[in-house]
């Protein structure tokens, strides 16, 4: 069984109807209701932000736990020097949200010794941005708690991976130059590729890799 959390639209829309036509059995977690209807579908409308988050969401897979589970939930905001209060909400979604998750799902994968975590974090990552500083400062927090838990899991036979996307075309994609945009099912294709091999990091499309190191070149000898 699969457990999606924020997977009403985008990215983890597209995966769950992957999922279901490979034959999963799948869980859907989000905030708005799920347009899929399939019988091998169920889904629960629920905030990462909620305070019962964590309590509600393994009361729903106690008695299913799930072989994989991928957090999606993120969001972003440009910098408002004059209204900042949007700024903890970013973290709270595309951090606290992804480590309650585990902290739900990872113990019953432990006890199992299999099962898999998958966070779909962002080239961003490695980044700084006086632009939007709380969506990349947060998602260098989420790529680096899940690369240690990596290696904490390691020997307990539970996988994980940290998915670094650079520009899919969905309402996350914001700025006005979004170079080597990737379609939504290109994003599912590679998130494929995660599930069968179970990579610790992945980055795609790999052309981001060099354009993040020349960015970060250019950042140090501007200051």
């Amino acid at each position: 069984m699969a457990l999606l959390v924020g997977n009403s639209d985008g990215i983890g829309l597209a995966t769950t109807k992957r999922l279901l036509a490979r034959g999963w059995n799948v869980i859907g977690v989000s905030r708005s209701e799920s347009p899929i209807d399939d019988t091998s579908y169920r889904h629960r409308v629920l905030d990462v932000g909620n305070s019962r988050y964590a309590e509600l969401l393994g009361e729903l897979v106690r008695d299913v736990p799930p072989d994989l589970c991928i957090y999606f939930a993120g969001t972003g905001a440009f910098l408002d020097l004059a209204d900042m209060s949007s700024e903890a909400g970013v973290f709270d979604v595309n951090l606290t949200g992804m480590v309650r998750t585990a902290a739900a799902i990872i113990p019953q994968m432990v006890n199992r010794g299999q099962g898999h975590f998958i966070g779909i974090s962002s080239v961003a990552d490695e980044l700084l941005s006086a632009e939007a500083p709380s969506y990349y400062a947060s998602k260098a927090g989420f790529s680096s708690y899940l690369a240690s838990l990596a290696l904490a899991l390691k020997p307990r036979g539970v996988h994980v991976t940290n998915v670094r996307f650079g520009f899919v075309d969905t309402k996350m994609a914001k700025g006005d130059v979004k170079p080597f945009m990737m379609s939504v099912e290109k994003a599912v294709d590679h998130l494929e590729t995660c599930i069968n091999r179970k990579p610790v990091r992945y980055t795609a499309p790999l052309i981001a890799i060099p354009m993040v190191k020349f960015r970060k070149l250019m950042m140090r000898l501007a200051r």
